[in-house]
């Protein structure tokens, strides 16, 4: 893991210098994942391509913001292809026509009100109450899996683990954090 973490730095790196041939390197390491990201969350192959190649645009151009001490290299193309993948939803939405709406509709605060930022923080609690209850090991390795978007191989490769033990783990963890947050 630390092995392909210190390759894709050393790619990204090279980007920041224009070296196409580590901008085609690191589309060839990390271009399956990210898409796998895109189309997870756009449902919508032919969208995710679009989005996954606006990534690639944006990580050519702006390779010198990733700082490596603040987060992995896999973490920052992720967090990039995730970013992208989201401002598309968003962009999905129709755009609110500013004619025929009053004042107020213009002025309020389009995000959720105080009653659904309550319920918004109290399912966060118990998601995290939830997770405690996971042995420590399994906990992390849903956040990675899941918040992250680590591979099971890449978290069977950490943990030490084989890849169907890593399946099980991830399988029997969810299936434990919806018991418990069903009850």
């Amino acid at each position: 893991m630390a092995g392909q973490d210190s390759e894709l730095s050393e790619l990204i790196a090279r980007v920041v210098l224009r070296d196409r041939q580590a901008f085609l390197d690191l589309y060839s390491a990390s271009a399956p994942k990210l898409f796998a990201i895109t189309l997870r969350l756009l449902k919508d192959r032919a969208e995710a391509e679009d989005v996954l190649q606006e990534v690639f645009v944006k990580i050519w151009n702006n390779a010198d913001r990733y700082l490596p001490d603040v987060a992995s290299p896999a973490a920052w193309l992720n967090a990039v292809a995730r970013n992208a993948a989201i401002d598309r939803l968003r962009a999905r939405r129709p755009a609110a026509r500013s004619e025929g709406l009053d004042a107020a509709e213009r002025l309020a605060d389009p995000g959720p009100g105080p009653e659904a930022e309550a319920i918004l923080r109290s399912e966060g609690r118990r998601i995290e109450t939830c997770m405690e209850e996971l042995p420590s090991d399994r906990a992390e390795a849903v956040r990675r899996a899941y918040v992250e978007g680590e591979s099971y191989l890449e978290l069977a490769e950490r943990y030490a683990v084989p890849l169907n033990t890593m399946r099980s783990w991830l399988r029997r963890s969810l299936i434990q954090l919806r018991a418990c947050l069903s009850a």
